[in-house]
C-alpha cells in the first residue's frame, strides 16, 4: 500500500501553486475590470462636460437675446460653478463621491430646467435659431448622459460582484480594491429624456 505521507509536501506544493495561479488570474481580471470602470467614468465626465459647455453657450445666448430675469441666470451660473468644484478621482469612485457628484449635477440640471422653462415668456428667444439649436443639443446630451451613466453602472455592477466572489474577496481589500458607487435612478429615468418633459415647454 502506497504511503501518501511522503508525497504530502508535493501535494501541498501543487495545491499552493494552483491557488497562486488562480489568485494571479483573479487579480489581473480585477485590474482589468477596474480600468474598465475608470474608462466608463471618463465617458460620464465627458458627457457632463459637454452639458456644461452647452449651458455656457445657452446663458450667453439668453443674455444677448433678451432682457432676461437676472435671478434665473445667476442661479444657473452659480450651480454650474458649484458643479465644477466637485472633482472625483477615478481611483476613488466611492458611493459617497458619486453621490456628491450626482447632487451637484442635479442642482445644475434643476437651474437649467428653470432657465429654459421661463424662456416661454420671451418670444425673441423662441425665435432665436441659435437658442433653438442649443435646446436640441441639450436634449441630445441628456440622452448621452443617460447612456453613459447606464454603461458606468453596468461596469460597476460587474466589478462589485466580482470582488465579492471567492477567492477574489480574500485579496481584493488587501490590494485596495473596494466597492464602487452607482448613479441612482432618477424619477422618470426609464423614459428617454425630451425637451417637453424636461424643460416644461
Amino acid at each position: 500500500m502506497m504511503d501518501l505521507r511522503k508525497y504530502l509536501p508535493l501535494i501541498l506544493l501543487g495545491l499552493g501553486a494552483i491557488l497562486i495561479f488562480s489568485m494571479c488570474g483573479s487579480y489581473n481580471k480585477v485590474v482589468s475590470m477596474d480600468e474598465g470602470v475608470k474608462g466608463k467614468w471618463s465617458e460620464v465626465e465627458n458627457q457632463y462636460q459637454r452639458r456644461m459647455d452647452l449651458i455656457d453657450q445657452t446663458v450667453s445666448t439668453v443674455k444677448a437675446a433678451a432682457n432676461y430675469e437676472r435671478q434665473t441666470l445667476e442661479a444657473v451660473v452659480q450651480a454650474r460653478a458649484a458643479a465644477t468644484q466637485v472633482k472625483i478621482d477615478a481611483n476613488n469612485l466611492s458611493p459617497e463621491a458619486i453621490q456628491r457628484f450626482e447632487q451637484a449635477q442635479n442642482n445644475l440640471y434643476g437651474a437649467m430646467k428653470s432657465l429654459l422653462a421661463v424662456s416661454e415668456a420671451y418670444p425673441e428667444l423662441k425665435a432665436n435659431q441659435n437658442f433653438v439649436n442649443l435646446q436640441t443639443q441639450i436634449e441630445g446630451t441628456e440622452n448621452r448622459i443617460a447612456m453613459a451613466r447606464r454603461n458606468f453602472n453596468e461596469a460597476v455592477n460587474g466589478f462589485n460582484a466580482y470582488i465579492r466572489r471567492f477567492p477574489t474577496n480574500l485579496f481584493a481589500g488587501i490590494f485596495g480594491f473596494s466597492p464602487k458607487g452607482y448613479f441612482q435612478a432618477t424619477q422618470g429615468a426609464e423614459r428617454a429624456p425630451n425637451l417637453d418633459d424636461k424643460f416644461g415647454q
